[in-house]
């Protein structure tokens, strides 16, 4: 079984990977921390010296190693890994897809706490935060309602989340 965690940044998919592994004796992994350990660099870092572009393209090529090298796994996406270059469609066919959709008003909360360690948040002030939020979840809503399943963190339980991939 893999299952591919993808949502906006702050939506909890560290958070349910965890929860998920424990639950499903499967290995958890955060795509974004086997980046940074294959390029020695964090992903702001990565960021800053080589561009998003880079990093789409080495953040594609990490998620199809990771498929090819687990048949089991639950993986945590970048907010925009499903974005690019047919990411959604590589993870549907690998795996059981699941969207992590809080209230725009939890990823706000959450968010303002860790902007330096979000490297398209960097230029984003507090004030405009929920505004940019909802500009890049409407773009990115297109990738991610294409998940096999789809959750409201709030009303969300280990129980129930497992229920809902396992039947995806």
């Amino acid at each position: 079984m893999r299952v591919f965690l993808i949502g906006f940044m702050g939506s909890g998919k560290s958070h349910w990977g965890r929860i998920l592994q424990d639950a499903l004796k499967i290995n958890f992994y955060d795509l974004d921390s086997v980046i940074e350990e294959k390029e020695n660099q964090t992903i702001a870092q990565i960021f800053e010296s080589k561009g998003e572009e880079y990093f789409r393209r080495l953040e594609h090529e990490t998620l199809d190693a990771m498929i090819q090298e687990h048949p089991e796994m639950i993986l945590s996406c970048g907010g925009g890994t499903p974005c690019f270059f047919k990411n959604i469609d590589l993870m549907k066919q690998s795996g059981t897809v699941v969207w992590l959709n809080p209230a725009v008003e939890a990823l706000v909360k959450r968010l303002v706490k860790e902007k330096e360690k979000r490297p398209l948040l960097n230029e984003v002030s507090d004030e405009a935060l929920h505004s940019f939020i909802l500009k890049k979840m409407n773009d990115r809503r297109i990738y991610y309602e294409q998940a096999h399943v789809h959750v409201e963190e709030d009303k969300a339980t280990p129980a129930s989340l497992i229920e809902q991939i396992v039947h995806a």
